[in-house]
């Protein structure tokens, strides 16, 4: 079976390991594709939190069922999953209240654990989300949008309101796609006229601020109307960027973190108070998150077209993926097995 390792930062290294089996409490499932999210370009580059080496990369996965396991329900041989790679221990404080995602214990596949770059992977079966009518490369798109979906309902967003999306990378624009979808008016800023243009012609978005620009406050309050926005999600994963979130939501509003770095994040506590902001983190997306996404994919209320911008089979990793990662025009890369 092959299987492609991280050694070390910027180099990966092909080859194969001994049949992996069902066992107990795990189904075997076939990998069928892999996407490629900003987690595993930060472990290449070596700037990734909690992660050690060698790893496995991938837990953006579309993957079928080839052994169901024992007590695995109505999971059968032949389905095709999108894969929750938040694997949690079910018995913490955060697990009994419904927040598995951000378990005390949690280990995710491709970060803390060896994930799904290899032919075949075990997982447990209450973690494999099924669906009859999505293909495997919609399903390995489910846990990117999941980061997006969770985070819009961290923030409780209302029809109507207005909101500002800090970074137009994947997870940016998956926070876009939901943010619209909840009737939201919606605002992105990006520092990169490719990326704001993307979000122009492939998602919609009527208004887009140059991050650069002198005038992007100007900018940002003239997109609405006059007022700051209620909602700020910033998704850059850039400090600098973070350090200066706390002056875009309006008084009595919501800042919300996607992004993650090392380090501390610092603001004016006056400023702080003196608008009574919500700060929020925002981590991974619950169990039913992943329903609710494949059901609206299904229903066509979320388009997966426009997220895909490279292509490239397993074997191809080691050669192709340092390239990849810092290609310009890179979105999405989606790795076939």
């Amino acid at each position: 079976m092959l299987q492609v390792t991280l050694e070390t930062p910027g180099r990966f290294v092909a080859g194969e390991v001994p049949a992996a089996s069902a066992g107990e409490g795990r189904a075997l499932v076939r990998v069928q594709r892999i996407g490629v999210c900003g987690t595993d370009l930060h472990a290449f580059r070596g700037r990734q939190p909690f992660f050690t080496y060698p790893r496995v990369l991938g837990h953006e996965l579309g993957v079928e069922v080839i052994d169901p396991g024992a007590g695995a329900g109505k999971l059968r041989a032949g389905d095709r999953c999108a894969v929750e790679p938040y694997l949690n221990c079910g018995t913490c404080v955060a697990c009994r209240n419904g927040r598995s995602n951000c378990c005390v214990s949690l280990s995710v596949l491709g970060v803390h654990q060896d994930g799904g770059m290899r032919e075949v992977i075990a997982v447990p079966p209450e973690k494999l989300h099924v669906s009859d009518r999505l293909s495997c490369e919609q399903l390995a798109l489910v846990e990117t949008l999941a980061i997006g979906a969770h985070a819009v309902e961290r923030a409780g967003l209302t029809r109507g309101e207005l909101v500002l999306v800090i970074g137009a990378g994947p997870i940016g624009l998956s926070v876009v796609q939901f943010a619209q979808a909840s009737g939201a008016r919606v605002i992105v800023m990006d520092a990169s006229p490719a990326r704001l243009d993307l979000c122009r012609t492939r998602w919609n978005v009527p208004h887009v601020v140059d991050a650069r620009s002198p005038t992007a406050q100007a900018d940002v309050m003239e997109a609405g109307g006059g007022d700051l926005p209620a909602a700020v999600f910033d998704a850059t994963g850039n400090p600098e960027s973070m350090h200066a979130s706390f002056r875009w939501p309006c008084a009595g509003g919501r800042l919300i973190f996607v992004g993650l770095v090392q380090g501390d994040i610092a603001f004016n506590d006056p400023e702080f108070h003196r608008r009574e902001l919500t700060l929020l983190a925002t981590r991974n997306a619950r169990p039913e998150t992943f329903r609710a996404i494949i059901d609206a994919i299904e229903s066509g209320r979320i388009d997966t077209a426009p997220w895909i911008t490279h292509r490239l089979a397993l074997s191809e990793v080691p050669e192709r993926f340092p390239a990849i990662a810092v290609a310009p025009e890179l979105f999405k890369a989606m790795i076939s097995v």
